[in-house]
């Protein structure tokens, strides 16, 4: 008896060791692909040098656009197209300076960056004594000696968060309104010490909005240092004023695109895996970590299939998603287009916190039986640095698609250095470690490749 019940549990129990055992395989030949033949560092440094930072409706966007069509065409997707989108064109049109006026007479220069989307100063630029607040109730409290001030948000990252994008949110908020907040009390201009995780010398700038009930005035951001300066010379009263001067401001917006490549499913083609980073940065630098790495990434999961000769049963789409720095249209367009096509979008990978050695991968889904699945394959990602599929994946990007019931997931590279780099001159092609980048495209692929085999 014993013996027959050994030999029932041995045929059960083998199709699924037989399984786990051919997956694995399969992931570590996708995996060694990317290590040894991998295209995504030298596509990064075609982005990052030849067309260099991408703002969305710039030239440099443009050209991003056809550059990354030529790149998904020439590693053999069965398609490539693009999808129109109206994004915002926002121009810093000189270089913003500042200074303290010191109490002595002398100006002391700052390092600052206009904000995202923020309306400049005159030509002349304009001169304002400085009150400083810690966060919005402080602000509330002191808003009676806010007008005709500059508002000095000095408010940092905070270091007891791990997951630093816990307190790159947590900050993030004096960036995004704190403009309106302060133009309600009468603020002429909002200085806000910049969302990095450590000191430097480097203002990172990023998105503001403005709520339209109030005065849209100027925004800055200051680099960590010289926030710790301006706020010392204020408490000790070696200056009370600052000059500041940021030439920029919107323009009419203009016609971009998404760049989609698709290899068709052979069984499910009307079943959609997306995977995708966005091609648009900031003004400041070559947009390497943010997001060209997850551009290149994407791009990679084609090629490595192609030249593989894996076959996926579902369609798979790499996006390179238009303007997810200052407005978020490429997104939401793909999103809205895949409302309109009766195709079923069953799940959508973002790759966007930087090309650092891959950590995790996070999933969700309104379906926990879906969610137990994916996070039964860790075992087989272990090998590779992935501590965990876990819960709590998703993307600005993919986001909209979440309307739509599809599961969402993410890499998750390690995040200590990477607000050292974000959206600051620093996020160069330098800064991105081949051996980290395309470790994390073979997991990206082979994640990809588990969810089309096995559906999500």
């Amino acid at each position: 008896m014993k013996r027959l019940v050994a030999a029932v549990l041995a045929g059960l129990l083998f199709p699924l060791f037989s399984s786990a055992q051919e997956d694995s395989v399969v992931i570590r030949q996708i995996v060694e692909d990317v290590l040894i033949r991998g295209k995504a560092y030298e596509n990064l440094r075609f982005i990052c040098k030849k067309i260099g930072p991408r703002l969305s409706g710039s030239p440099q966007g443009a050209m991003a656009v056809k550059e990354t069509a030529r790149m998904m065409r020439e590693m053999g997707a069965d398609t490539v197209y693009l999808q129109e989108c109206m994004v915002p064109k926002w121009v810093r049109k000189g270089r913003d300076t500042a200074s303290l006026v010191m109490a002595n007479g002398k100006g002391q220069p700052l390092k600052i960056t206009a904000l995202g989307n923020s309306e400049g100063t005159s030509a002349k630029g304009l001169t304002a004594t400085v009150i400083e607040v810690k966060d919005f109730d402080e602000l509330e409290r002191m808003k009676d000696q806010v007008r005709g001030k500059i508002v000095f948000y000095n408010y940092p990252m905070n270091p007891r968060y791990i997951k630093t994008f816990l307190a790159y949110s947590d900050a993030g908020k004096y960036r995004g309104g704190g403009a309106s907040r302060a133009a309600k009390y009468g603020a002429v201009a909002v200085i806000i010490r910049s969302l990095a995780s450590n000191p430097d010398d480097f203002p990172h700038t990023g998105a503001m909005r403005y709520d339209t009930a109030y005065a849209k005035i100027p925004a800055v951001a200051i680099s960590t240092n010289d926030a710790d300066v301006l706020s010392s010379a204020l408490k000790k009263r070696m200056a009370s004023e600052v000059y500041l001067k940021a030439e920029c401001g919107m323009q009419p917006d203009v016609l971009s695109h998404n760049v989609v490549g698709e290899i068709r499913g052979s069984e499910f083609p009307d079943e959609v895996i997306t995977v995708g980073g966005h091609i648009d940065s900031w003004d400041l630098a070559e947009g390497a970590n943010d997001d060209g790495s997850g551009c290149v990434q994407s791009m990679e999961v084609i090629r490595v299939f192609k030249d593989l000769g894996i076959r996926p049963k579902r369609t798979i789409r790499a996006v390179m998603f238009q303007n997810e720095e200052n407005g978020l249209r490429g997104g939401t367009k793909y999103a809205e287009l895949a409302a309109q096509d009766k195709k079923k979008y069953i799940l959508a990978m973002e790759s966007d916190e930087g090309g650092f050695v891959p950590r995790g991968i996070g999933v969700s889904s309104p379906d926990s039986a879906k969610t137990a699945r994916m996070k039964a394959w860790s075992p087989l990602f272990r090998p590779y640095g992935i501590e965990e599929i876990s819960n709590g994946g998703g993307g600005a990007d993919i986001g909209p698609l979440s309307k739509l019931g599809t599961v969402m997931s993410s890499l998750t590279p390690d995040s200590q250095r990477y607000f050292d780099i974000h959206h600051s001159a620093l996020d160069v092609f330098e800064n991105v470690s081949r051996r980290e980048l395309h470790l994390g495209a073979g997991v990206m692929a082979a994640f990809l490749y588990m969810v089309d085999k096995y559906g999500n």
